[in-house]
């Protein structure tokens, strides 16, 4: 059983630690790694190449979560799993490929933030959170021009409607995912905070509502 655990949590990370942005950075023969803000995710991939390569980045990513979610963990070659680890399993297998997408095995353990991936999780996992997570980046950005507060705001919104909603709530084993990924965004984000504190984060000037 621990083997399968094990396994199934392995072969999430190795799935996860794919990039979507070097993927296909590669087939274009640039780094993203070396361009702009030099992380691998989407947002970078928007700034620096151009919306459609971002979007092919964030299809691959999201991918990434809901193939961890959906079929990685339900694999059983060993054992059969005991039936109260069940609903842990997709939880593990989600974090894993988070972290995969964040510290990529592959790329020197140098990756995105992991909203891309985790949206793949959760759309498998609790798809009533999307659209208020998606609804409150939006608003975020269209009144600030920060993505990264988007992002780390709608972490917060995803433990709000899983406290709301989800059966068991936050104690519920995706209660204890959603808390765990609102936090890990905060610390993805920690450079954004940075930047913002002092002035000198990056804006989308152009879907802002109210322009300085």
């Amino acid at each position: 059983m621990i083997i399968q655990i094990i396994t199934n949590i392995v072969l999430s990370y190795l799935l996860g630690s794919i990039s979507g942005s070097m993927v296909l950075g590669k087939l274009r023969g640039v780094d993203i790694r070396t361009m702009g803000s030099g992380n691998a995710g989407g947002t970078n991939a928007f700034r620096t190449i151009g919306p459609l390569f971002a979007l092919g980045v964030v299809i691959i990513d999201i991918l990434k979560g809901v193939v961890s979610v959906s079929l990685i963990s339900g694999f059983n070659f060993y054992s059969n799993i005991d039936i109260n680890l069940i609903s842990f399993m997709p939880v593990l297998c989600g974090i894993a490929a988070v972290l995969g997408h964040v510290y990529p095995i592959y790329y020197n353990f140098k990756g995105g933030k992991g909203a891309g991936t985790l949206i793949g999780v959760i759309g498998i996992q609790f798809p009533l959170i999307i659209p208020y997570a998606l609804l409150s980046w939006l608003v975020v950005i269209v009144l600030t021009g920060f993505v990264g507060l988007g992002t780390m705001i709608s972490g917060v919104v995803m433990v709000l409607i899983t406290y709301l909603y989800y059966p068991g709530g936050i104690i519920s084993p995706f209660g204890f995912f959603s808390i765990l990924m609102a936090l890990f965004l905060i610390f993805t984000h920690r450079s954004n905070i940075h930047r913002m504190i002092q002035g000198n984060e990056n804006q989308f000037k152009k879907i802002m509502l109210f322009k300085k």
